[in-house]
């Protein structure tokens, strides 16, 4: 059990609220991490907060114009009413054609129609619900976000087996993911979630490294096992670099093998700069399987809903509908893409123009909303909060990761951010050489 966790039954052990709470509320606790280290630079971070997986310009976060100007244009029914469990019918739809058009590897045949999700948090949970059994296993990224642990380890009681996800030179540590996952596959079936761009590191694989997935889970699926294979998608589309697959994997791993199920777990939040709207979409897709699958398990889904949330919010899946449909979008996302790739390239102008800093180490990046350093012979919570006291956020994770959200800095603020990051980082391995 987690030690927040027990310190929190700690205090409330000799009471009645003690006394009642299940193993699953036992279990629970708010972790340090993020959310919390986030809602610290907001009080502190006066020069930069690069915490929170949101992009800005000029303190305030990107807004489409279609949401704006449709927001005071809604009709009761697209306010106030109740949405079908499963989603407005026409969002599924239009989300879906969204996917084929994007994914143009995918076989519509081997498809469901998306779910409508009270967001990805919400897409992840419901799937590990319905696919993870407690004391089962599912197999991520190390590092991976946070979230994942409170997730899987403490709300489903599975075990999260995490992988190295780098080996220390440019690029995914193919080896130690293809050992892993094979080792994980000896007990029958295999269940492993793929973030790409990766939260926190900001790194999306090259052609050749997603053949070598591929290869592998065709492999271990051809091998007799059953293989789920969850993909959160939340920072599809924001690619910087030639060479990396503008596809999401999702779209191999669906036409792939009968004994692969392929579940992408997408939305609005970062893709269409809607953080709050609090909707995404859920997508099966697998080549053994057709229409009456997708319609028994959508009903699974639909349990799940009805008994957490019942329905996802209404207003933002009418103004999704809306700014699918809005002609500005297209070259609207075009401008807020070159604002974040104009920001990525002034990070690795920084990194690149320096020589090797003693005690911060890039982690490969080339897409998303972040980077990451890996610490060297410092702590990446002592790093963080001396930069507090510099007036910025940054956020530590594991101990080891200093994650920073470059999407939410000026790109003409990235020289200076960095350079007290650089020199904050320099000061702690002083003290403690």
């Amino acid at each position: 059990m987690n030690d927040l966790a027990k310190e929190l039954n700690s205090v409330l052990d000799q009471t009645v609220a003690g006394r009642l709470m299940s193993e699953l509320g036992r279990r629970m606790y708010f972790p340090r991490g993020i959310i919390a280290q986030s809602a610290e630079a907001k009080q502190q971070a006066g020069t930069a907060n690069a915490t929170i997986g949101m992009a800005y310009s000029k303190g305030k976060p990107l807004l489409m114009s279609a949401i704006s100007s449709n927001l005071p244009q809604l009709l009761p029914e697209e306010t106030v009413a109740y949405a079908p469990t499963a989603g407005v019918e026409k969002v599924r739809q239009a989300w879906k054609e969204l996917i084929l058009q994007k994914n143009t590897s995918i076989n519509a045949e081997h498809l469901s129609l998306p779910v409508v999700v009270p967001g990805i948090t919400a897409g992840i949970s419901y799937t590990a619900e319905l696919f993870l059994d407690e004391g089962g296993t599912i197999v991520a990224s190390s590092p991976c976000w946070d979230n994942y642990g409170l997730i899987f380890r403490e709300r489903r009681g599975a075990k999260l087996l995490e992988l190295p996800l780098f080996n220390g030179g440019k690029g995914l540590d193919l080896d130690a993911i293809g050992a892993g996952l094979r080792e994980a596959a000896k007990g029958g079936s295999l269940r492993v979630i793929l973030n790409f761009p990766n939260n926190p590191s900001g790194y999306s694989p090259s052609k050749a490294e997603e053949d070598a997935l591929v290869e592998l889970l065709r492999d271990i699926a051809e091998a007799g096992t059953d293989v789920l294979v969850l993909c959160d998608d939340a920072y599809f589309g924001l690619f910087y670099e030639d060479g990396i697959i503008q596809e999401s994997i999702f779209g191999r791993l669906v036409n792939l093998h009968e004994r692969i199920l392929a579940i992408k777990i997408d939305g609005p939040t970062k893709e269409d700069y809607a953080w709050g709207f609090r909707m995404a979409f859920v997508t099966l897709g697998s080549r053994g399987l057709g229409a009456s699958h997708w319609d028994a398990v959508i009903k699974k889904y639909m349990g799940f809903i009805r008994s957490s949330v019942s329905c996802a919010n209404t207003p933002a899946q009418y103004l999704m509908l809306k700014t699918m449909e809005d002609p500005r979008t297209a070259a609207e996302k075009e401008r807020f893409f070159a604002l974040l790739k104009g920001r990525y390239r002034a990070v690795k102008r920084f990194i690149e123009s320096r020589p090797p800093h003693p005690a911060l180490a890039p982690l490969p990046f080339n897409s998303g909303y972040f980077m990451s350093f890996r610490c060297e012979g410092i702590d990446a919570e002592a790093l963080r909060r001396e930069l507090l006291t510099r007036g910025i956020g940054v956020i530590a994770l594991e101990g080891r990761y200093l994650r920073i959200t470059f999407a939410a800095i000026e790109e003409e603020d990235m020289e200076k951010v960095y350079g007290e990051i650089y020199e904050a980082a320099g000061a702690l391995a002083g003290k403690s050489a």
